[in-house]
């Protein structure tokens, strides 16, 4: 018999990538970024997976381009942001519409309207964790954006309605 050694687990990220999957990765002056690309589930998924790797005690913002509102939390606790945004998961991801960013004074993750994945830090680590999800690193990523215009989101009351549940969990405050 031969022995061989261990196989390396398939990630659900490689295995149900599409082709467009992938992520721009740049170094600036004082900070990296990241441009990430996926469909609009598994970008909302990553973006909550993201999240385990900021500090316990972070701030959010969350811009509401349908009907122009915009909130504002300072110091909130990292399980409760995850949990209520994780409330509203599929909502977001079959509406968009709605700009999340999560931050700390090292790194910030956005989820853009158009369901792009934003990531500033001032490390390279998120390089390292992007391709542990198996997102693979490319010159250029084909951008949602030019899809639809802030102008044209379809009316979304089930997220409206989410939103303002979210806001009042979260004791966010209008921006």
């Amino acid at each position: 018999m031969w022995f061989r050694g261990r196989q390396p687990e398939t990630s659900v990220w490689k295995r149900f990538r599409s082709a467009a999957d992938g992520f721009v990765f740049t170094k600036e002056d004082d900070y990296y970024s990241a441009h990430v690309v996926a469909h609009a589930e598994r970008i909302v998924d990553l973006f909550l997976a993201l999240m385990e790797q900021l500090p316990p005690a972070v701030d959010v913002s969350i811009v509401d381009v349908r009907d122009k509102r915009k909130w504002r939390g300072d110091r909130l606790a990292l399980p409760d942001v995850r949990d209520a945004l994780t409330r509203i998961k599929s909502l977001v991801a079959a509406a968009g519409g709605v700009e999340i960013a999560v931050y700390s004074s090292e790194d910030q993750l956005t989820l853009n309207p158009m369901l792009e994945l934003f990531i500033y830090a001032r490390t390279d680590r998120w390089l390292y964790l992007l391709q542990g999800k198996g997102l693979e690193e490319r010159r250029m990523v084909r951008t949602n954006s030019w899809k639809v215009s802030h102008h044209e989101f379809q009316p979304a009351p089930e997220l409206t309605s989410a939103l303002d549940s979210l806001v009042d969990s979260l004791g966010l405050t209008p921006a």
